[in-house]
């Protein structure tokens, strides 16, 4: 049976209390058993957590109480176990690094596309105004070598501080097209968007919800290989399952 819900979710909002929410969500957390990482800063609040579903989802009702947290939407799969070891829960800089301090998301997202609008325009090989569509991984590249959009741009970064370098080396090639960028559950390619429009790109959207949601509410059509998940599962395929160790791709492991 499958029956431990894990979790993904993030938002970008105003916490000047992010020290004492700390103390708050580790005694939850710690009290409902769940395992995972919370991580907390000025700028939002980013969690993985995983446990018997009525538990997790009685967490996430608790944050939702607060009314900044009151539009939550995490991202669910399940799993035969719990995938991983220990509670931890942090205060960091940022809740993803960028390194990019006049980038803040709690101020205005970028726009966004919908996994089933992003399926369409992949089908028809354009948007709805006919401009060409490409898709970017603002992932590391190990995690794009276990799977990413077909015909994705891919710039090798070996972590997500080196993503705007690699913007101000080939800004000039997104010039004039529909830029979808995307990456496992939305936070970094919110960030990224959010950096090309600051850099002139007009046409940039964030794929909601990243891959994993849209392997949740699409076919996962235009999609090739799997996930790479930050826990002991690895690699999640198109239907949300956990990748066999030995059908991994080299250097998921």
């Amino acid at each position: 049976m499958t029956d431990i819900l894990n979790i993904s979710c993030y938002k970008f909002v105003a916490l000047p209390d992010a020290p004492a929410l700390r103390d708050t969500l580790a005694e939850r957390a710690n009290a409902a058993a769940l395992k995972g990482t919370i991580l907390l800063a000025e700028e939002g609040i980013n969690f993985f957590l995983a446990g018997p579903a009525e538990r997790v989802r009685g967490f996430v009702d608790e944050l939702r109480a607060d009314p900044r947290f009151a539009d939550l939407a995490p991202k669910e799969s399940w799993s035969q176990q719990v995938p991983f070891r220990k509670m931890l829960v942090k205060v960091k800089r940022e809740i993803i690094r960028m390194d990019h301090p006049t980038i803040k998301p709690a101020l205005g997202r970028a726009p966004a596309v919908s996994p089933a609008r992003l399926r369409q325009w992949l089908e028809q090989g354009h948007d709805d105004a006919g401009r060409p569509v490409v898709t970017l991984d603002t992932r590391n590249d190990f995690e794009v070598d276990a799977g990413a959009f077909e015909s994705a741009i891919d710039w090798r970064i070996a972590k997500f501080t080196e993503f705007p370098a690699a913007l101000a080396a080939h800004r000039a090639e997104l010039a004039d097209k529909t830029v979808v960028s995307y990456c496992t559950g939305g936070i970094r390619c919110e960030k990224a968007a959010i950096l090309m429009r600051e850099q002139g790109l007009e046409h940039v959207y964030q794929l909601e919800g990243g891959i994993l949601k849209y392997f949740e509410e699409t076919d996962g059509a235009h999609y090739r290989g799997g996930c790479f998940v930050f826990d002991e599962r690895r690699v999640l395929d198109p239907s949300l399952d956990t990748v066999p160790a030995d059908q991994l791709p080299p250097g998921a492991l």
